[in-house]
């Protein structure tokens, strides 16, 4: 795409900038109107669809592995998930190197906040008390809209499995960061 866009360019400046040139003729200004209505509207699109496609794809993996059980310690569909055994499995599934521990997700990928978070990013709590300040449970962003952000991870809690959680009250509370790994 790039080899044709450049040609394309180079040859509508170098049609408009001379002063001796002032008409293109006829056949080229409908060629290059054409040509011109053809490219796409922003480089960022492409970006912004690979990176959707992505975390979708991440996101329907995940998905698949909803009600099975939490089991601590243990990244294995077939014997059940912890957290972080829960979020490196979804991860490296896709070729990410990420940690194994959710202590770990801390320093991986690049921080950012929750005003800027997208779906495949990965939120870091606090344990089970949000009173003690220190890392225990990771989740990953599985939605964002008008309601909030709702986020998928191997729960210990009630529902026991994976499962997808509303960033509310008690999470919001244990909230510490979050990180992009995509």
């Amino acid at each position: 795409m790039k080899k044709i866009i450049i040609p394309i360019l180079f040859f509508i400046l170098s049609a408009t900038a001379g002063k001796a040139q002032t008409l293109i003729p006829a056949q080229y200004q409908e060629m290059v109107k054409k040509l011109v209505a053809n490219l796409p509207k922003e480089a960022k699109s492409t970006i912004n669809h690979d990176q959707e496609t992505k975390s979708e794809t991440l996101i329907d993996f995940a998905k698949s592995m909803l009600g099975i059980r939490y089991r601590y310690a243990t990244s294995n569909p077939k014997l059940g998930f912890d957290c972080s055994g829960f979020v490196s499995y979804v991860f490296s599934n896709f070729g990410f190197k990420v940690p194994r521990s959710s202590r770990e997700f801390s320093g991986a990928g690049k921080e950012t906040s929750l005003e800027n978070a997208k779906v495949g990013d990965v939120l870091i709590f606090t344990g089970s008390n949000s009173k003690v300040r220190r890392i225990g449970h990771v989740g990953i962003v599985y939605s964002i809209d008008s309601d909030g952000i709702k986020f998928i991870h191997a729960s210990s809690g009630k529902a026991h499995s994976v499962t997808i959680t509303e960033l509310d009250g008690h999470y919001r509370n244990r909230f510490m960061k979050i990180v992009s790994i995509l």
